[in-house]
């Protein structure tokens, strides 16, 4: 069986990073198979695994739920988001660096979540998202903290038109002085998408800039649609 840190080798990255630099986020390719997709979301009714459940409506974040697991995760989802890391690690310190910020992201995940617990974040940030027919997510940012890793992911666990339909991972970009521009991202079941947590730098005829990402989903038309968000800090 391949390891996680292998199948993250393989993805294209020279692609990614261009589709990051131009867009704010990439599709990063398959990273779970349709059986490892079922297993996740079975793990939804299994409310041992999570340390909360959000109900969006109740605090205007759209509607629908989602769950945030509990340590220790899911040895393989802890294993992907290890092995995601490191690889995200340098373009994270490159875009700090770009953003006049401190570019001192460390190479290994267990050194910047013990950086993020000695900051009093400590609560695990990796969740579980179920929509149903006519549920959305508002458009928001992930931050939770002080700290924040500027990439992140969205698995797509259900299959489109056939589980679902509607439901389009959006983005939106805010550029100095611009209007946002939108971006609909479609993903097949089980493939990732790479984008922007907060801000990342663009670079302009004068240098580089930084412009505002924020992320949702659209209306769910029919059907359920899960989804698996990997977070790289926690959270306070």
């Amino acid at each position: 069986m391949t390891s996680p840190a292998s199948q993250v080798a393989a993805f294209d990255w020279p692609r990614i990073e261009t589709d990051l630099a131009a867009r704010g986020c990439a599709i990063a390719g398959p990273v779970f198979t349709p059986d490892e997709c079922a297993a996740l979301i079975a793990m939804y009714d299994e409310s041992e695994r999570f340390r909360s459940r959000v109900v969006m409506q109740r605090h205007g974040f759209g509607q629908g739920e989602y769950q945030y697991f509990a340590y220790p995760l899911p040895k393989k989802l802890a294993a992907w988001r290890s092995a995601l890391y490191e690889r995200l690690a340098p373009l994270a310190n490159a875009w700090a660096a770009a953003m006049g910020q401190p570019a001192d992201y460390p190479p290994e995940h267990a050194a910047y979540l013990a950086r993020c617990h000695a900051a009093g974040q400590l609560r695990p940030t990796p969740l579980l998202l179920r929509y149903e027919a006519g549920d959305y997510n508002c458009l928001h940012q992930d931050l939770y903290g002080e700290l924040q890793f500027p990439l992140q992911l969205t698995v797509l666990l259900s299959v489109p038109g056939q589980d679902f339909t509607g439901g389009e991972f959006v983005l939106t970009e805010q550029r100095p002085r611009m209007q946002s521009r939108a971006e609909v991202v479609s993903l097949a079941q089980g493939e990732a998408v790479v984008f922007a947590v907060n801000q990342r730098p663009v670079t302009g005829t004068r240098g580089s800039y930084r412009v505002t990402m924020r992320h949702g989903v659209s209306r769910l038309r029919s059907g359920r649609r899960h989804t698996l968000g990997l977070i790289f800090h926690d959270a306070g």
